[in-house]
């Protein structure tokens, strides 16, 4: 469902894959992130096996009645702190919706689904 803003001067309709591809492309930008791990199943795994970057991959935004909620799936370095990359993630997606998309979201909810080890050159 997607989001909507009411101004004085109209209504802005924003679509779901939009936020994703925000709150996406703010996450990758962030310390101690590997990537970010396929949630969505078919859309997203189709994406990887066609060679496609999915900026919005492993992120699912929910229209909830108490308000938007994001939920990312992802994949830390390894030697990093779990919890200060999950704070750092609240942060920067929250900020860059709020400035770039002028919503203000509910809740910010992190899983992770993996560490990865960075290869040794």
């Amino acid at each position: 469902m997607p989001t909507v803003i009411e101004s004085p001067q109209g209504r802005t309709v924003i679509a779901d894959e939009v936020i994703a591809t925000a709150a996406g492309i703010a996450a990758l930008d962030c310390y101690g992130l590997a990537d970010m791990a396929p949630k969505k199943g078919v859309q997203d795994r189709l994406s990887g096996i066609l060679g496609r970057d999915n900026p919005g991959r492993g992120v699912d935004v929910k229209n909830m009645p108490d308000g938007l909620v994001i939920e990312l799936s992802i994949i830390v370095s390894y030697g990093t702190r779990i919890p200060e990359v999950a704070a750092n993630l609240r942060e920067k997606v929250g900020y860059t919706l709020q400035e770039t998309l002028g919503i203000f979201p509910e809740r910010i909810n992190i899983s992770v689904q993996g560490v990865r080890v960075a290869d040794e050159k």
